[in-house]
């Protein structure tokens, strides 16, 4: 069973006292952050993080290292992970926000992807799912009432964004080609994009967090589960298996090409352990 710590804050829990947890990348981007909002949602997205990771591995938050690498072009607005050279990276988290909402997920079970929608924002959901839906999402969306069309696709949005966190390649990857189970479903992958449909500089088969020591995954390592919170808004977290990544590992020739085929992610196999991030947050003063 995998194990992910999943921690709910609100914009209006970030206060000044969270500043001296930053370290001077952080404070740089958030004191350059021009809207309020944004600079609300970046430092309780960053104070969480480390408050959550510093009770893990006994470190003052403030010491936490983490690091901010884009793959692309080396600037610091990539994924967020630990920056542990000489050691093994016990920990993958992940941070989103929506509307007033922002979330941590921590799990040392595998890499971490977590997604959360507004679900009271409006979305034009037609265009939307032109552009992120697979033909076969697409007639099933359509297939519901309207009035429940936006809801369906935010799920099915939820889920494909929490799977592309969890391998480290947000938005690179074509969302069409990625087909998730239907909202109604227990959430899985049912297809993945192959070779031809990646970015060049990017190969399907490569995806893996490398960080955490893990290689040769694929999406059937997946494991996701869908939340609601605050009775309103979607959200998914998806987590990979290092387990399993050992045992496609382990195969090779036809067996390892018949693993990389039958690639899909099963339902279920988290277990989501819910935190107060609100109260975590309010319990750090100076």
């Amino acid at each position: 069973m995998i194990s992910v710590q999943v921690a709910w804050a609100r914009l209006g829990d970030a206060h000044a006292d969270l500043l001296t947890l930053l370290d001077p990348v952080e404070r740089g981007r958030h004191d350059e952050t021009v809207a309020p909002a944004d600079r609300a949602r970046f430092l309780a997205g960053c104070a969480l993080s480390r408050l959550l990771l510093g009770e893990l591995l006994d470190l003052p938050p403030a010491d936490v290292p983490l690091r901010r690498v884009c793959p692309r072009c080396g600037g610091p607005h990539g994924k967020v992970r630990l920056d542990l050279p000489d050691a093994p990276v016990p920990y993958d988290f992940s941070v989103t926000h929506s509307g007033a909402i922002v979330g941590v997920a921590v799990s040392a079970d595998g890499s971490v992807g977590l997604d959360v929608e507004d679900g009271e924002a409006s979305v034009d959901v037609d265009g939307a799912a032109r552009t992120a839906l697979s033909g076969t999402e697409l007639a099933a969306l359509h297939a519901l009432p309207p009035a429940e069309r936006r809801l369906a696709f935010l799920r099915v949005w939820t889920r494909k964004e929490a799977v592309l966190k969890a391998l480290g390649v947000g938005l690179r990857m074509p969302l069409r080609a990625l087909e998730v189970s239907p909202p109604a479903a227990p959430p899985a992958v049912l297809a993945w994009p192959p070779p031809s449909a990646a970015p060049p500089d990017l190969r399907v088969s490569d995806l893996r967090p490398a960080d955490l020591g893990v290689s040769d995954l694929r999406p059937d390592d997946l494991r996701m589960a869908d939340l609601l919170v605050d009775g309103v808004h979607p959200a998914t977290v998806a987590v990979t298996a290092a387990t399993a990544v050992t045992r496609v590992k382990a195969a090779t020739g036809s067996a390892a090409r018949g693993a990389a085929r039958a690639a899909v992610s099963g339902p279920g196999d988290v277990r989501v352990v819910p935190r107060d991030g609100s109260a975590i947050l309010a319990a750090h003063s100076r």
